[in-house]
């Protein structure tokens, strides 16, 4: 039996949301997991700052053309005047819910005490939380972490002063900032956030399969699941979780022909939206995490990675499928 999963008037198709990754979840890869059975797709950050919004990469962040609705924008920064801005001009360009990051680990983010940093000022945090609910009439939503490190697990606190404030749904992700990706993931504090508040939570932190996607929804009592890692490569994962939870079987794995089929679409929509300079470097990633499960060796892999041009990117996918249907081994 499926959690019916909503943020505020939105109903979601399921309970399986993409997690917001920066440098992965653009409208491609959000477009593509919709396709693939996700029932919401999270942009990436975009930082609050709108002066640094007219850089390719927060132009690229910014673009939603085509997307289903709900749409949904998350944005990152540590001043609440700045974020309320942001999640104003957001909802103008057509974000139906504001995501506000709590969650993000990376230096880079808490240096700028923003992301995960913010939940050691608990003042800041009830400050943003209310500068950016007030600031516009669409679903505010919050991702954070367990807490600031082990000793300090203060997830629960957080919740119940974003219910508060109007916060409409959470998503905790199942570390502390002080773990970043280390060890695994803990689920115990996301059932103290979901028993302690009204509105829904979201599970996120290593769901890689159908079986543990089931064991956190049940150990959890979460509305819904946010799937971020496991997508990577994999964003067939969506249709593989959602068949299970309905029927408690397992849905087959997709054949070489589907997989090809899907890379080559990704391949081409990536070389369309950046541009073909900037599609063929961040599509090499992207062929990387699809590729890991039959390229041991790497070989493949490094070749690929030297290629800098789409037709030939295009090319030598095709040409590794019909190796591996030939049960050609690939040599460098």
């Amino acid at each position: 039996m499926l959690p019916t999963a909503k943020i505020g008037p939105y109903t979601l198709p399921n309970p399986l949301i993409v997690a917001p990754m920066a440098g992965v979840t653009d409208r491609p890869f959000r477009l593509l997991c919709r396709k693939m059975g996700a029932g919401l797709a999270v942009s990436e950050m975009v930082i609050a700052d709108s002066k640094l919004w007219h850089t390719r990469k927060s132009r690229t962040r910014l673009n939603h053309d085509g997307e289903p609705e709900p749409r949904s924008v998350q944005i990152a920064g540590g001043d609440p005047d700045m974020l309320a801005d942001a999640a104003r001009q957001n909802a103008e360009f057509g974000a139906q819910i504001i995501d506000i990051n709590m969650g993000c680990p990376a230096k880079k983010v808490c240096n700028k005490a923003a992301g995960s940093a913010l939940m050691k000022d608990e003042r800041l945090v009830r400050e943003i939380l209310e500068a950016v609910v007030n600031a516009v009439d669409i679903p505010v939503t919050l991702k954070m972490r367990t807490g600031w490190d082990r000793d300090n697990r203060n997830a629960p606190v957080i919740a119940r002063m974003a219910e508060e404030a109007g916060i409409q749904a959470l998503a905790v992700h199942g570390r502390t900032r002080a773990d970043k990706y280390n060890g695994d993931a803990e689920y115990d504090t996301i059932a103290e956030v979901k028993a302690s508040v009204g509105i829904p939570v979201f599970a996120n932190g290593d769901i890689t399969t159908p079986e543990k996607a089931r064991q956190v929804l049940t150990h959890t009592g979460a509305d819904g699941l946010l799937i971020g890692r496991g997508a990577q490569g994999r964003p067939w994962i969506f249709r593989e979780i959602l068949h299970y939870l309905e029927t408690g079987e397992h849905l087959s794995a997709p054949p070489l022909e589907e997989v090809e089929e899907i890379l080559t679409g990704h391949l081409t929509e990536l070389h369309s939206f950046y541009g073909e300079t900037m599609g063929v470097r961040i599509a090499r990633k992207h062929v990387g995490w699809y590729l890991q499960p039959q390229d041991d060796s790497r070989q493949f892999r490094q070749r690929f990675n030297a290629i800098d041009n789409a037709l030939e990117q295009k090319d030598s996918i095709a040409q590794y499928f019909a190796g591996l249907r030939n049960g050609e081994v690939f040599a460098a």
